[in-house]
């Protein structure tokens, strides 16, 4: 039995990095599927001339061919779909991910190239479909499906989720069986739960993952990230969970466990700013917590009702501040363009910006999405048209007229927080003693700043205090080259591969550095 798992982003280029990734549940279906001993392929087709892929396809010929399908690639996936049934005619198709499990009627037409869409989690789904097609037994009757036959889309009844998700197998240890994939970036973003405590109207999540959040035990994550820092050399990870802090004490018990074990990584993560508090927040910086990126969407209590956030801008402010006092990263996601949305809407949501200084953050227009409270609401008031995704070819349907006047606005007031006080850096440390992530922030912006003595000192404490923590050497090696110090930057490198044999930034500059000669 030869299974292919595929996606294709839709985008016609490959300059974007994140173009070499997939969604992260595809390659834990891959994972589930290899560990129950399948011949199964992940492949990531973007950008692909359909010759290629069409290559790929007669060398595998793969029984069963699974298409990831979010609302950004519903066409290119449909695509896909037919190119795959027209070569291999035989093959069972199936189709799965958000857009997918919403809008399986609109996959699911009269002379469809998909056979089958799976809906909501796919792992258990997946396995029992394959295991049925590969003792050629009926599989019509597997639960958290949708097909159609003798002209009628049949809904089999919804899967029981996965309760313990530590029984996933972990998706690195299988990508040496992938196509396409950039693997050393794909293994630096990470999921640690399943679902959302939140309802936000433009959030399929609570429909698609069902009500319960779910979490990955404290020890399996730190299982991970020591495997992965193993097998890749990585030292920083992304955390891309909804809402990474929705359950206090494990997030205190896997930072406990990252001290202990002196994993000395840096991540980021997602959090909503009802699940801040300022211990936590310390504890997460301590295990190396660098950025935290808040849910804020608007300043303006009207927009936040709108929206279905159930927070306050006065909350908003709180989270925030707590978390510049620790002195962690703040990055902020906005919503613009939401319909009725005024000018005072935006000047609040300004002021807020102004208030908060975030370090960075990132504008979206209000989209449409299958699944949504906002898209069911505007099906059943007649402001969208039930096939509009079918109808339209956009990337993504908005919510309101794009005259960008909304978020130039207010990408504007995010360019306008510069951070000029390096005397917060001493209150940090005086505050939480000794914490590498405080001297990593801190030399980076003296750094960017052309103050590289400072840089240095900040670095070099690092070095002196965790000589066992590739940051303080990485960033140092990497400032004495910028600065021609060529000899001292090498040597930094090498006390990097020391702790982290496989850390790729660092074999790239001892590479680089042989090539043009000691300085």
């Amino acid at each position: 039995m030869k299974i292919l798992l595929a996606y294709q982003s839709g985008l016609t280029h490959r300059k974007d990095p994140y173009i070499n990734l997939v969604p992260t549940g595809l390659c834990y279906l891959h994972a589930c599927l290899r560990e129950a001993g399948y011949d199964s392929i992940l492949a990531n087709f973007s950008a692909w001339p359909t010759s290629r892929i069409k290559q790929e396809l007669l060398n595998h010929e793969p029984d069963v061919i699974g298409i990831s399908q979010w609302t950004h690639n519903r066409h290119i996936s449909l695509e896909l779909a037919r190119v795959c049934r027209d070569l291999l005619p035989d093959s069972t198709i199936v189709m799965g991910g958000g857009h997918a499990t919403f809008s399986y009627e609109d996959i699911l037409i009269e002379d469809s190239p998909v056979d089958a869409v799976i809906r909501g989690e796919a792992e258990l789904t997946l396995l029992e479909l394959v295991a049925r097609i590969s003792s050629n037994t009926e599989w019509h009757s597997v639960d958290g499906m949708a097909f159609r036959c003798n002209g009628t889309v049949i809904v089999t009844p919804p899967r029981k989720s996965l309760e313990d998700l530590d029984r996933l197998p972990l998706p690195a240890h299988y990508f040496d069986t992938t196509i396409g994939l950039d693997i050393e970036l794909q293994s630096e973003f990470i999921v640690t739960t399943r679902g959302c405590p939140s309802t936000c109207y433009f959030c399929s999540s609570p429909d698609f993952w069902g009500k319960k959040v779910r979490f990955r035990s404290p020890a399996a994550i730190v299982e991970e990230i020591r495997y992965l820092q193993q097998k890749f050399g990585l030292i920083y990870f992304s955390i891309r969970d909804d809402t990474f802090t929705a359950d206090r004490k494990r997030v205190l018990e896997f930072c406990s466990l990252l001290q202990k074990h002196e994993v000395n990584i840096l991540w980021n993560c997602q959090s909503r700013v009802t699940a801040i508090d300022e211990e936590l927040v310390i504890e997460m910086k301590r295990a190396g917590c660098e950025c935290i990126q808040l849910g804020v969407e608007s300043g303006s209590p009207r927009i936040l009702r709108q929206l279905g956030k159930k927070i306050t801008p006065s909350r908003i402010e709180d989270a925030c501040t707590t978390i510049r006092e620790v002195g962690i990263n703040l990055s902020i996601y906005l919503i613009s363009n939401v319909p009725g949305e005024t000018s005072e809407d935006i000047r609040q949501t300004i002021e807020l910006v102004r208030h908060i200084q975030p370090d960075d953050g990132y504008v979206s227009p209000l989209a449409y999405y299958p699944g949504t409270k906002l898209y069911k609401d505007a099906v059943a008031t007649g402001k969208v048209s039930p096939g509009v995704f079918t109808d339209t070819h956009q990337a993504a349907i908005y919510a309101a007229p794009r005259t960008d006047h909304s978020s130039t606005r207010l990408l504007k007031a995010l360019a306008k927080n510069p951070q000029n006080d390096p005397e917060r850096f001493n209150r940090q440390k005086e505050r939480l003693g000794f914490c590498f992530t405080t001297n990593v922030i801190a030399g980076e912006w003296y750094r960017q700043r052309g103050d590289c003595d400072n840089a240095e000192k900040e670095l070099r404490e690092i070095t002196i205090l965790q000589p066992g923590n590739p940051w303080g050497w990485f960033l140092l090696g990497d400032l004495h080259t910028t600065l021609g110090r060529i000899k001292k930057g090498n040597e930094c490198y090498a006390r990097v591969l020391q702790i982290i044999p496989e850390h790729c930034p660092s074999k790239t500059a001892q590479s680089s550095q042989k090539k043009t000669g000691p300085s």
